[in-house]
């Protein structure tokens, strides 16, 4: 058997959208499929990441003039035409049968797909926005809340649709360190802080907000790990802002686990994005800020539910952090109901059933 993914990363779009596609790919990888990737070579891919871990990837290399259709509103995001991509992959689709197309992609929809239809068996959408129609036979959404209605008029009625965070993408390291975690959770303390923005960060939120922990009232012993991606434009601004924090600090790049820095954490401040499971399968309390559109559902949700303390504006933060005791140990029985780790297993176990 055999699934290709058609998925990218960049310095716009960020890194998460590939690093759950290799989540899927690990899973489908261990029950026997040949997984391959499709790439463009925007600034600030992983393709080498993703040959890392053992995947043959096709490059589509950037057009020299640019053309986007518009249609979506991350339409640019393509770096082409949907008509154009689609050419772009046929002659990787059309070399041997493909039994599963999965595209994890904003700038796609519909159009893309019928240009590639006889092309594949089946094909999976990996989305979050429910703002453009597609044509295929799962959609997974691992956002939490969502509901049959968000997607009814964008999706063919033969679609099953994986809706939830039951089905969120996570590395098995999560569920393999999220015991421990709960564990050690059951007498809150607060003397390890994590900062986890993203692979990219192109905002520059990390260094707003270690300028915002200079003036807060913290435990003297406290120690702060701050994560950065190789490709973030601000990794070494960052690093000097960090050296001069009065607490024992470090910035850490490109980390391998993940889990465990996470699992080790007492609190952590960090973005709305794909990061949000994987410190809800921990139970770690987590002051999330909202940095794009997908992200709003995910944060707003959450924090009515009380699953994480939602940062309006900065200046919120002092406040937040300083309080944080009171508040940590609720939030962290919340959070654990969110996402178990199993995410993945669940997504395979259903691809491979509609082919056998």
């Amino acid at each position: 058997m055999r699934a290709v993914f058609r998925v990218d990363a960049s310095l716009q779009i960020g890194t998460g959208h590939v690093m759950r596609c290799l989540v899927l790919a690990d899973a489908l990888n261990d029950n026997g499929i040949n997984v391959e990737f499709i790439c463009r070579n925007h600034e600030g891919n992983l393709v080498e990441r993703i040959r890392s871990k053992g995947f043959n990837v096709f490059e589509l290399e950037l057009p020299i003039t640019k053309k986007i259709d518009n249609k979506l509103f991350h339409s640019d995001w393509l770096g082409t035409t949907q008509k154009q991509d689609a050419k772009d992959c046929t002659s990787f689709l059309r070399k041997n049968i493909v039994d599963w197309l999965i595209v994890d992609h904003y700038g796609i929809d519909e159009e893309w797909q019928e240009e590639l239809k006889g092309n594949y068996k089946k094909l999976m959408v990996i989305d979050d926005l429910a703002d453009r129609s597609h044509k295929c036979d799962i959609l997974l959404d691992q956002t939490f809340g969502r509901q049959y209605q968000d997607y009814k008029a964008f999706v063919l009625n033969s679609c099953e649709l994986l809706l939830g965070s039951q089905y969120a993408l996570l590395r098995p390291e999560f569920a393999e360190w999220r015991q421990y975690s709960l564990d050690r959770r059951k007498k809150p303390v607060f003397k390890e802080l994590l900062i986890s923005i993203g692979g990219v960060d192109s905002a520059n939120m990390t260094e707003q907000i270690v300028k915002k922990l200079e003036v807060c009232n913290l435990p003297s012993n406290l120690k702060i790990t701050v994560v950065m991606g190789i490709f973030a434009p601000h990794l070494e601004t960052v690093k000097t802002r960090v050296n001069n924090l009065p607490y024992k600090s470090e910035v850490r790049v490109d980390v391998n686990n993940m889990a465990e820095i996470m699992a080790n954490a007492d609190i952590a401040i960090g973005s709305s994005g794909i990061t949000t499971w994987e410190r809800c399968c921990l139970g770690l309390p987590a002051i999330q800020f909202i940095t794009a559109k997908n992200q709003s559902i995910i944060g707003e949700l959450l924090a009515r539910k009380k699953a994480i303390k939602l940062l309006q504006n900065l200046d919120q933060l002092p406040e937040m952090i300083e309080d944080v005791i009171s508040w940590m140990k609720d939030v962290t029985i919340i959070a654990q109901e969110v996402s178990d780790g199993m995410g993945s297993m669940r997504v395979s176990s259903k691809m491979i059933d509609k082919i056998i």
